[in-house]
């Protein structure tokens, strides 16, 4: 958490004439858009506009928490994204731990002139005007939680906060279902709950939205799925021409790479996914146990996350990609 000298700082900060704006990552996940409405939410309850500004698209699967339809996307509205981060007093930067993680935003949020707050739980961040991070906690709106928490507002979480926490984490612990999901975390979900939020209204919002393309897609990277390393890791991936072939849309693949992890005996399961417009592979990382993904992620794909979950991405061909990662395994101690 923030020293009590540095939450008195960010205090001063929260004003209303202040211009603030609230940042995440590229390709937001519910985590992402989540702790950025949270915050909002929390902040207007306290008399202050903020604005949330997003590099990419999100899924619709996430755009009926409250207010979800005004963040701005900065693919659509580059010029009014960057003249609001560029004008901005205070700059929160939630669930990314380096500028690089952030797109286009990335160069603008470097030369901003604004006070720069991060709150985020991956590894490694990198410098900002005030730190909160733990690589501990399984979800950035749990750490939301802490900051209102340390701020003396809890009680100003509202159901607007409270939906929108509860949905990050409930996301991002996979249903509350990894192995960082804590008696805290469970205590805090209590407590949104009490504040408003619904757990079946949520979950129904959120997971079950499938589309057919969705449906499709899975069933046909399950007809096919691999396993390697004596059965201790599991390969999934799909073509760009499937993806057109089933009308692919943002958020369908979402949670696909768990599937892998759910099969007995597999500790590390992978899923490869062309992208459907530039010739590079998307990849997720999932695994069990003492497995580090971050670390074997930023070794050999240029990516990174946490120990358990993590993404990255590779420039050979799809085969070609499957092939390097296969190579790969077969000099870890920990499968």
């Amino acid at each position: 958490m923030f020293t009590p000298a540095e939450l008195l700082e960010i205090n001063t900060l929260l004003v209303p004439e202040n211009k603030i704006v609230i940042l995440t990552h590229y390709n937001p996940d519910g985590d992402a858009i989540g702790s950025s409405l949270g915050l909002k939410h929390y902040l207007k309850a306290k008399g202050i506009h903020a604005e949330v500004i997003v590099p990419n698209d999100f899924p619709k699967f996430l755009k009926w928490m409250p207010e979800a339809k005004k963040i701005f996307i900065a693919e659509y509205k580059r010029k009014m994204a960057s003249d609001l981060i560029h004008e901005a007093d205070v700059i929160f930067c939630l669930d990314f731990n380096s500028p690089s993680r952030i797109g286009l935003l990335g160069d603008w949020l470097t030369h901003a002139r604004g006070k720069k707050i991060l709150i985020d739980h991956h590894q490694q961040p990198e410098a900002f005007d005030f730190v909160y991070s733990d690589t501990v906690i399984p979800a950035t709106c749990q750490m939301i939680y802490h900051f209102i928490e340390a701020m003396g507002d809890e009680k100003l979480v509202d159901k607007d906060v409270a939906e929108c926490l509860y949905t990050g984490i409930m996301t991002d612990t996979g249903g509350f279902r990894f192995r960082s999901t804590s008696a805290t975390t469970h205590r805090i979900v209590a407590n949104l709950i009490e504040k408003g939020a619904d757990p079946a209204v949520i979950t129904s919002n959120t997971w079950d939205t499938n589309t057919v393309s969705r449906l499709h897609l899975l069933a046909l990277i399950l007809g096919r799925i691999q396993v390697a390393r004596d059965g201790k890791v599991a390969i999934l991936y799909l073509t760009r021409e499937e993806l057109k072939e089933y009308g692919f849309q943002k958020g369908d693949t979402e949670g696909f790479v768990n599937y892998g992890l759910s099969i007995i005996g597999v500790k590390m399961a992978a899923f490869f996914m062309e992208d459907l417009y530039d010739d590079f592979i998307k990849i997720s990382f999932r695994s069990k146990d003492d497995m580090d993904v971050n670390q074997f992620s930023r070794k050999y794909f240029s990516g990174g996350g946490h120990i358990n979950a993590a993404g990255g991405k590779s420039n050979e061909s799809l085969p070609e990609t499957i092939e390097t990662f296969k190579s790969r395994i077969e000099g870890e101690e920990n499968l």
